[in-house]
């Protein structure tokens, strides 16, 4: 009787076992996978924005003519995607870095005007900021601050560019 009492035992400790290691493994994934929400929805920062005379009308939009790192992938998309929004180089802290970051989008908003403009990823930048096309940085300084000091404080949020 002892004995069938202690295999008992060590079955149910064994199921205990099993039930435990799976509850973690559970509670770790559930963790991990939230993790993601936060991190991909925390895709904003604050940085310093100079600017950068692409002049795409003057270029017709061409990538290839600005010499835009984002040609290589993005050169042939069509003239209604290249022209829906103004142009920026990314080298942000936050976000995706190189190729990855070709064709994105962000929201652009002055911390001193509040004015915010829609801008896509055409080139990268080695200041950990924007660099935006000069008629794009014009609207976002409605009060010629930026110009003075050669730069204006930009908060960007990566949003859908809606194509």
């Amino acid at each position: 009787m002892q004995v069938h009492l202690r295999i008992n035992q060590l079955q149910f400790g064994r199921y205990k076992k099993k039930f435990t290691t799976m509850t973690r493994f559970i509670t770790l994934c559930m963790l991990s996978f939230f993790c993601v929400i936060i991190l991909a929805s925390a895709q904003s920062a604050t940085v310093t924005s100079t600017s950068n005379v692409y002049q795409p009308e003057q270029h017709n939009w061409d990538l290839l003519a600005v010499s835009a790192f984002c040609a290589t992938w993005d050169a042939d998309q069509p003239l209604s995607w290249r022209s829906k929004y103004g142009w920026t180089a990314f080298c942000g802290p936050v976000g995706p870095q190189g190729p990855d970051s070709c064709g994105r989008c962000l929201k652009v908003t002055n911390t001193k005007t509040g004015n915010e403009e829609i801008v896509r990823i055409i080139d990268q930048c080695h200041n950990e900021g924007l660099d935006l096309d000069i008629s794009v940085f014009r609207r976002l300084d409605s009060d010629g601050s930026g110009d003075a000091q050669g730069h204006l404080i930009i908060n960007y949020d990566f949003v859908d560019c809606g194509d």
